[in-house]
């Protein structure tokens, strides 16, 4: 159990992830027609498919989808031993908590990657197979700002656009493990190395004056 709360923790963001989506695909209609509002047009459930990566930024290849949920299984893996070895080596337990946050989200997503071609048919048209291809459902939409881009503006201008991407309970997860971990860097990573010389120094500066 000492290191099992760990991934208890990322087995708790998948289950919350994938029932999110289960109840999303089998209640919500795709698109504006499905789109419920929450908070006015500022947060709205909107059942939206992500073929990609985050912001839905794909890999050019006819095999990119491939490489893409191989790369997540590696990482999968990756983030699961590093998540082992910082518990082991009782590292500071907010770092651990992050971690395992991220595992959590990463192994969400890589389920729908992975299964959700099959399961929900949704990969792409032309896709080798429907293993390894599925598309990521997303429905938390942030509309901070909607509409079309002025036409003076180089190379977006007069094109649909959003400021805030379309996410789900995983990329959250992700999303706030690194933003945390990015804003408490020094308590994470930091060393007591120099405040150990700084009262060394102090100790022989006071022996110093003794003599």
């Amino acid at each position: 159990m000492k290191y099992w709360k760990y991934y208890l923790a990322s087995i708790a963001v998948i289950l919350a992830d994938q029932v999110v989506k289960l109840v999303v695909h089998y209640n919500m209609e795709m698109g504006l027609p499905g789109e419920i509002h929450l908070i006015g047009d500022w947060l709205k459930l909107h059942y939206t498919l992500n073929p990609g990566m985050a912001f839905g930024v794909e890999l050019g290849s006819d095999y990119g989808k491939l490489i893409l949920t191989l790369f997540r299984l590696v990482a999968m893996f990756g983030i699961g031993y590093y998540l082992y070895y910082l518990a082991k080596h009782k590292a500071p337990k907010g770092l651990i908590w992050c971690i395992a946050l991220i595992l959590g989200g990463a192994i969400g997503n890589l389920i729908d990657s992975t299964f959700y071609g099959v399961w929900f048919d949704n990969a792409p048209y032309g896709s080798q197979t429907p293993w390894f291809h599925g598309q990521v459902i997303d429905m938390f939409y942030v509309d901070i700002w909607e509409g079309i881009v002025p036409s003076w503006v180089p190379i977006l201008g007069g094109q649909p656009m959003s400021l805030w991407p379309i996410f789900n309970v995983a990329d959250s997860a992700i999303f706030v493990g690194v933003l945390l971990i990015l804003l408490n860097q020094k308590r994470f990573f930091g060393t007591d190395s120099e405040p150990e010389n700084h009262s060394n120094r102090t100790i022989e500066t006071q022996k110093q004056q003794e003599l």
